[in-house]
Formats: structure tokens, C-alpha cells, sequence
């Protein structure tokens, strides 16, 4: 396995998402904020600095995941669609360096959008003067970025046995899921029925645990888990991402163009 090659990909990869105009969020965002800011004080007279922070962060986390999702899943077919993937495979560039490189790519684009969106935000409270956890919330957007970098190796996933509608609907399914299997969890632990407990357990053992990674709510309050708390789901984010592009590699690597 080649870094150059990896980066090859990587860097086309990037180049090509931004020509997408997929930057062109980050202007929306800002726009959907400043709304925000002539709308809240009309509607909670007394909570709409809580509610701002809150509302910022869910912006970020919520523009980040359509970018993780929809473009994710179109990487692969698109080169498949337009038939440059016959082009590429022959040469000295094998199915892992493929995937990681378009992973890796997307990622990028990510963290452009991820660092350009929380830049905005805290300029946009310091200049309403709204008090703010800066560490908490820099720590927030940082394991943010580590659940898009996770939703986009799901995508990734799904793209690469089925077609993009089909991958977006799955891997938007495994977002939502992710979010609730620890409520999955307790609703099987409360059931008296063991069918409903293995199903719960089940899925929770499967499905990324993506709670591990969201840390909006705590960050509002300037609160966050102990320090090896956060390494342990910061680690687990990570493992579980490599671990999704090995099912992925594995896969592509059988299929036949």
C-alpha cells in the first residue's frame, strides 16, 4: 500500500467535492444564524443564549451530516457511473488505497466545513456577546468531526454493494439508529421479553454507538465527561470507522466491472 497513491486519490477526491460547491454551506449556515439571532429574542425572551448555543451546534452537526451522507455515497458509484473506476483499478493502485483515498478526501472537506462553520459560530456569539464554553464547545465540534469522519466510512460502506439512493437511505438509518441504540438498550432492559432483549442487544453491539460522540448537550453547559472518558470514545470513534473501511475494502475488493 502507497501513501503517495492514497494521497493521489485523496487530493482528487477532495478537489472534486469542492467543485460540487458543497462550500457554498457555509454561507447558508451563516445566513441560517444570523436569522436565528433576529428571531430568538422574540420567541424566548429570557433563553435565547441557551438556545443559541444549542441551536448553532445542532446547525453544524446536522449540515455536516447531509455532506457526509449524500456525497459519501455518491464517491464510488460516481466513478463507477462515468467508468473511470476501470481506469484506476488496472494500474498499480489496488481497492484499499481506493477507499481509503476517497475517504480521506470527503474527510477533508469535512474539517474545511467542520473548522469554517465553528469559526462563524464564535464570532457570531462574541459579537452578541453571549457567554460561551469555549473549550467545551471546541471539544464538542472536534468529536463532531469524529462522527462525520465515522458516518462517512457507513457510507462508503453501503456504496460500494448498492446504488446511492439505497446507501443514503441506509447509512441515514444507521445515523438515526446509532443515535438511540443506548435507548434501544434500557427500552429491552425494561422489556420482560427475551426475544426483545437479544434483538436490543443485538443492534446495539452492531450499530456505532454514536451517543460516544455527541457532546452538544454538555457543551452548552461547559460539562464534559472525564478526560479518559473522552479518550475512550474518542478511541472508539476511531476504531470503529477503520473497521467499517476494512468491511467496505473487503467487499469492493470481490466485486467484478
Amino acid at each position: 500500500m502507497s501513501i503517495g497513491r492514497i494521497w493521489a486519490i485523496a487530493s482528487n477526491g477532495f478537489r472534486e467535492v469542492i467543485r460540487d460547491r458543497v462550500l457554498y454551506l457555509i454561507g447558508f449556515f451563516a445566513l441560517l444564524l444570523v436569522i436565528a439571532l433576529q428571531l430568538l429574542p422574540e420567541v424566548a425572551a429570557t433563553t435565547e443564549d441557551k438556545i443559541f448555543l444549542d441551536f448553532g451546534l445542532a446547525a453544524i452537526s446536522i449540515l455536516g451530516v447531509v455532506v457526509a451522507i449524500f456525497v459519501g455515497t455518491n464517491l464510488i458509484n460516481k466513478e463507477i457511473d462515468k467508468r473511470t473506476v476501470l481506469v484506476l483499478i488496472p494500474k498499480p493502485l489496488n481497492r484499499a488505497e481506493f477507499i481509503i483515498g476517497k475517504h480521506l478526501g470527503l474527510v477533508g472537506v469535512l474539517a474545511i466545513l467542520i473548522v469554517a462553520m465553528t469559526g462563524i459560530y464564535l464570532a457570531l456569539l462574541s459579537f452578541s456577546r453571549v457567554k460561551y464554553p469555549l473549550g467545551t464547545i471546541l471539544v464538542s465540534t472536534l468529536y463532531q468531526f469524529l462522527e462525520l469522519s465515522l458516518i462517512t466510512a457507513v457510507a462508503l460502506l453501503f456504496s460500494v454493494f448498492t446504488s446511492s439512493l439505497l446507501a443514503a437511505l441506509l447509512t441515514f438509518g444507521v445515523y438515526l439508529m446509532g443515535n438511540l441504540s443506548r435507548d434501544l438498550l434500557e427500552l429491552g432492559n425494561i422489556s420482560r421479553n427475551s426475544n426483545v432483549q437479544t434483538l436490543t442487544q443485538g443492534l446495539y453491539l452492531v450499530l456505532p454507538d454514536l451517543s460516544r460522540l455527541n457532546l452538544k448537550n454538555e457543551a452548552v453547559y461547559g460539562i464534559l465527561p472525564p478526560p479518559v472518558t473522552l479518550l475512550g470514545h474518542g478511541l472508539y470513534g476511531l476504531l470503529y470507522t477503520v473497521l467499517l473501511l476494512a468491511i467496505a475494502i473487503l467487499i469492493f475488493s470481490r466485486r467484478e466491472f
